[in-house]
C-alpha cells in the first residue's frame, strides 16, 4: 500500500483520483479548501488553504506521503489579476518547496492546463506559451516556478484538455443536463472539433505517469485526454442517442445572438449558458498532440459511449 496525498481532492478529477485510490487500498489525504464532492471521502479531507506554507507543510510533513498529486487551484476565468489566481502561483511555490520536508516522497505530478496557449493554438514546444486569459497567466508562472526550482524529487507536469465525466462542473455537466432536459440543439454546420477526455482515462493516464519509469516522465508535460479528438455534434448525438432522444439544429445566427444577450447578462452579473467567448469555444477547433502520454499510457480503459453511460447512470443517481 502507498500514501498518495491529493490537494484539491474535493473537485472533479480529485474526487475521481481519491475513489480510484481508495479501491486499490492505498491511505489518501487530501488538502482542499473545500468539503469533498462526495461525502464518503470526508474522513480523508483536511481543510488546508495552500497558500499558508506553515500550514501545509505541517499537514504534508505528518502524512509523509511517497506520491503527490498537485490539483489545488483557482479554474474559472473570472479572476481580472493575477492577484486573484494566488492559490496558483503561490500554492504552487509552497508545494513544491513543502514537498522537499517529506522524507518518504518519491514522485510529484504537478496540474497545470492546456489554456497556457489560447484555444486553436499548436505549441511549437512545451516552452512555448500563449495564454489569452488571466487564468492561463497563471498557468504559465505555475509551470516556471516548477521548472526553475531545482526540485530534490522526481516530477512531472499534466495539462488536462477538457475534461467530463462524473462528480464533473460547468460547462460539460450542463452540456448533459442540457441534452437531458430537450433543450440543447447542434449550431447550424459550425460544429467544432476538439481533444476532449473521459474521466476514468484521465485517472488511468494520471496513475501511468505517477508509477511509469523516471526516465520516461522526469520533467516532463503530458497533456491529458482522449486519443480521438471529438466533434461535438457525433458526441452530443451519441448521448442523445442512449437516451433514445434526437437533437435538432438551429441557425447559427439565432445561437449568435443569444451569445451577445448572454454577454450582456454577464456584464449585468446575470448568469446565463451561453456568451461570445463560450460560443467561439465551442466552435473554434481545438486538436491537442497526446503523442507524449499515448507513448506510455497505449490503451484507454473506456470508450467514449462507456463513458457516456456511466456519466449518465451518475447523473440519474444523484438526481433521484
Amino acid at each position: 500500500m502507498y500514501k498518495v496525498l491529493i490537494t484539491g481532492g474535493s473537485g472533479f478529477i480529485g474526487t475521481n483520483l481519491i475513489e480510484y485510490y481508495l479501491k486499490k487500498n492505498f491511505t489518501v489525504l487530501n488538502l482542499d479548501i473545500v468539503p469533498p464532492k462526495n461525502n464518503n471521502h470526508l474522513k480523508y479531507w483536511k481543510n488546508v488553504d495552500i497558500t499558508n506554507f506553515e500550514d501545509l507543510e505541517s499537514e504534508m510533513c505528518n502524512f509523509d506521503p511517497e506520491f503527490i498529486i498537485h490539483l489545488a487551484a483557482r479554474t474559472d476565468l473570472n479572476g481580472s489579476t493575477m492577484i486573484d489566481y494566488k492559490a496558483n502561483t503561490t500554492g504552487v511555490s509552497n508545494v513544491a518547496k513543502g514537498a522537499s520536508s517529506c522524507t518518504n516522497l518519491k514522485r510529484i505530478i504537478f496540474t497545470s492546463s492546456m489554456l497556457v496557449c489560447k484555444l486553436g493554438y499548436t505549441p511549437k514546444d512545451e516552452n512555448d506559451f500563449k495564454p489569452n486569459t488571466v487564468y492561463g497567466e497563471s498557468k504559465v508562472k505555475s509551470e516556471l516556478i516548477i521548472r526553475e526550482g531545482q526540485l530534490n524529487y522526481e516530477w512531472s507536469i499534466i495539462r488536462p484538455t477538457s475534461i467530463w465525466g462524473p462528480w464533473f462542473g460547468e460547462p460539460y455537466r450542463n452540456f448533459f443536463d442540457m441534452i437531458l432536459s430537450s433543450r440543447y440543439f447542434h449550431i447550424g454546420n459550425k460544429s467544432g472539433k476538439k481533444t476532449f477526455g473521459y474521466v476514468g482515462n484521465v485517472i488511468y493516464q494520471i496513475d501511468t505517469i505517477l508509477f511509469a519509469e523516471k526516465d520516461l516522465i522526469q520533467n516532463k508535460i503530458f497533456y491529458i485526454g482522449d486519443y480521438i479528438p471529438y466533434e461535438i455534434e457525433v458526441w452530443g448525438d451519441e448521448i442523445a442517442s442512449v437516451l433514445d432522444k434526437k437533437i435538432k439544429k438551429i441557425p447559427f445566427l439565432i445561437i449568435q445572438l443569444a451569445a451577445f444577450c448572454g454577454d450582456f447578462l454577464k456584464v449585468m452579473k446575470i448568469p446565463f449558458m451561453l456568451t461570445s467567448f463560450r460560443l467561439k469555444n465551442m466552435t473554434t477547433d481545438n486538436i491537442v498532440e497526446l503523442n507524449n502520454i499515448k507513448n506510455i499510457a497505449k490503451n484507454l480503459p473506456y470508450s467514449r459511449v462507456e463513458g457516456i453511460k456511466i456519466t449518465l447512470k451518475w447523473l440519474k443517481n444523484i438526481n433521484t
